[in-house]
């Protein structure tokens, strides 16, 4: 089902109704601060699950010189 231009225009009268033209900019930048927000939190539980999957690195230690 795709969205013609008549629907597109009612959409975004109403967005314009609900949030009058002055918030609306404001209303934009939230939600774009938001978008980034959930994007950088899915990076971080990317990151995790990937640490998750790799073994734990090992450090060896130099051998004791025997003398």
């Amino acid at each position: 089902m795709s969205l013609g231009f008549s629907e597109i225009l009612l959409i975004l009268l109403a967005i314009v109704i609900l949030f009058g033209l002055g918030k609306l900019p404001r209303a934009m930048g939230d939600i774009g601060k938001g978008i980034r927000a959930f994007k950088g939190g899915l990076q971080g539980l990317e990151q995790e699950s990937t640490e998750k999957d790799t073994p734990p690195k090992t450090v060896s230690k130099p051998a004791d010189p025997v003398a």
